[in-house]
This record gives C-alpha cells, sequence and structure tokens, in this order.
C-alpha cells in the first residue's frame, strides 16, 4: 500500500429528468490518495433512513485530514425525489412501477424512471473492490449488519464493521433464485463479483448523533481491514449471527397495535409468543393477536401504533451456531 495525503473532488451525476425537465441527479464525494483499493459507500436509498448521510458527513471531515492508499466514493444522498418528499421509498407519481429502490437493481438504461437512475449508479459502483451500503432501521431495532450468504469476504466485512448482531439470509444462489435477488443491491453485487455489506443503523426519520457516530466508526473499520486507511480496526465485539428465513410478522387486521410490554428486541421467543394486540380504536375490540409464527430473536418490534393490515409489525430471526467471538 502506498499513502498520501486525500485529494476530495465533488461531481454532481445526472441520473434522469422528470416530466417537468427538472434533473433527478446526486453528489458525488471521491476521496483519493495513493495506491490501494476502492470503496463506495452510499445512504439514504430509502428517504427516510437519515444515519446514513448523517455518518458520511462525519467521515467526511476524518477523510480529508488524512491520508489513504486508494480511493473511497460516497453518494450521501441516493434517492432524492424520496428524501424530499420524506417518504421511505420514491413517489409513485413519479414510477408506480419500481418505488423502491432496493429491488430494482442494477437497473435498466432502458427501463422506468427509478431502473434508469439505478443503472447510472451501477456505473458508479460496478468499478469497485467493496461496497457498503447504509441503511437505518426503526429505533425499536437491533443495530446490524446484513451480508451475503456464502461469501465469506461479505462476511468478514460485516463482522469488522462492529455491531453485536450480523444478519444474513438462507444460503442461495442469486444467478439463480430470483425470488431470494429481489432487486437489492447486496445481491446485485455478488453477481457482478463484489463483495457487498449493508449496516442497519438505528433510529431512521431523525437523526441520532450516537448511531452517526457508530456508522461512521463502522465504515472506518471497515476501511482500516481494507487498507485504505492507515489505522487498524477496533477490536471486533462478540457477535450473534441471526438468519433470516421469512421472519417477517405482519398483521391481518387494521388497527392500533399495541405491543407487549414484556417482549424487546434481542429477546429469545418461541413460536406462539404474544408480540403485541391489534385493538379498534373506536369499539375498543380485540381485533388481533399477533404472535411470533417461529423461534428465533425478536430483532425489530414496531412501536408505532396505527397500523393497517398486512403492515409488518416485528421480524425475528434465527440463531446460528456460527458465532464469532473477540479474538
Amino acid at each position: 500500500m502506498e499513502y498520501e495525503s486525500v485529494t476530495h473532488t465533488t461531481a454532481e451525476r445526472r441520473l434522469g429528468r422528470l416530466p417537468s425537465g427538472t434533473d433527478v441527479s446526486v453528489t458525488v464525494h471521491r476521496y483519493e490518495g495513493g495506491t490501494g483499493p476502492t470503496a463506495y459507500v452510499q445512504a439514504a436509498q430509502h428517504g427516510i433512513e437519515l444515519n446514513g448521510t448523517a455518518a458520511l458527513r462525519r467521515l467526511h471531515h476524518h477523510l480529508t485530514t488524512t491520508e489513504l492508499a486508494g480511493t473511497v466514493i460516497a453518494v450521501p444522498v441516493v434517492n432524492s425525489l424520496a428524501f424530499d418528499h420524506g417518504s421511505y421509498v420514491t413517489p409513485q407519481a413519479v414510477d408506480a412501477v419500481n418505488p423502491n429502490c432496493n429491488r430494482v437493481w442494477p437497473g435498466d438504461e432502458d427501463g422506468t424512471l427509478q431502473e434508469r437512475v439505478v443503472a447510472r449508479l451501477w456505473e458508479l459502483l460496478e468499478t469497485a473492490d467493496v461496497v457498503i451500503d447504509l441503511h437505518t432501521g426503526t429505533p425499536d431495532m437491533l443495530e446490524h449488519v446484513r451480508f451475503q450468504p456464502d461469501d465469506r469476504q461479505s462476511r468478514s466485512l460485516a463482522a469488522t464493521f462492529g455491531t453485536e448482531y450480523l444478519l444474513t439470509d438462507t444460503s442461495a444462489d442469486p444467478e439463480t433464485n430470483d425470488e431470494e435477488f429481489q432487486g437489492k443491491l447486496r445481491t446485485a453485487a455478488a453477481r457482478a463479483g463484489i463483495p457487498a455489506i449493508v449496516p442497519e443503523l438505528s433510529n431512521s426519520r431523525q437523526v441520532d448523533h450516537d448511531a452517526a457516530r457508530r456508522g461512521v466508526q463502522g465504515v472506518r473499520n471497515v476501511l482500516g481491514e481494507l487498507g485504505l486507511l492507515r489505522e487498524e480496526p477496533d477490536p471486533t465485539p462478540s457477535q450473534t449471527i441471526l438468519r433470516h428465513d421469512e421472519g417477517r410478522i405482519g398483521t391481518d387486521r387494521s388497527g392500533l397495535f399495541e405491543p407487549n410490554p414484556s417482549v424487546t428486541v434481542g429477546d429469545y421467543v418461541t413460536a406462539g409468543t404474544e408480540l403485541g394486540t391489534v385493538y379498534c380504536p373506536a369499539t375498543f375490540e380485540q381485533r388481533q393477536c399477533v404472535t411470533a409464527s417461529d423461534d428465533g430473536v425478536v430483532y425489530s418490534l414496531t412501536r408505532e401504533s396505527v397500523v393497517t393490515a398486512g403492515e409488518k409489525v416485528a421480524c425475528i430471526a434465527e440463531r446460528t451456531s456460527d458465532e464469532r467471538t473477540p479474538a
């Protein structure tokens, strides 16, 4: 590795055009130093997930005052349309077919607006050696890093990021299993031979200074492990690896959802455990008792009271026997 002082540049990258003629674009930061690998880091695929963007602002100060061996490419707001509307996904008026940015990777230059936007971003990241896709979950979620199943480097980098929980899916071949693929960035990257990780920081919809700080340190840990930064990663904590196998718990009825006060995220529950109750706000009748469908760890449990039928209120994952402990 050859370390040099960082040269920082920014550029506006045009991704598409709205009917009014207004361009859809992103700001791309490029931090270049000496000889070494290229890391691509992005945030705010979903417009309410703010702490990845907050982390990249803090990381910017560190990168511009240090030395690098390689290149870091950072896009702090991937989905400006969702971000400006305070929406999780792209407004349906713009793209009703593909509103979720993280379901259309690697994009299609002849597709819908969302697919065209992603295709232009894909041109940027397909030259990278590693991808870090920063996301933000609910306040009542275990911070974790997702890694691609059967990808040893993705798993190693996820552990290096430094959360206490790692999350993966059932092993699947992304080349053949389209249902498992679902256009997610990490799986598209795996198809292209690029290891990718997805840190899920806590507390969407508002900037959480602690979550942003943990995001910065996690990215620095990965860059240090890759040799891009002249610093050693923080010691890896004792970690639990969870496997997500259809662990999404939804509601069958609409109403007010009150979570079970005796259940919190991180708890191990058995199938049938009561997770909460949906009540009718007008008549006070109990409409549904929401229960765990399988044994596992509750890694997400909603505290937002108003729910509609089919809405996710909890996520449960199986604890695997493959656990990492500090070196």
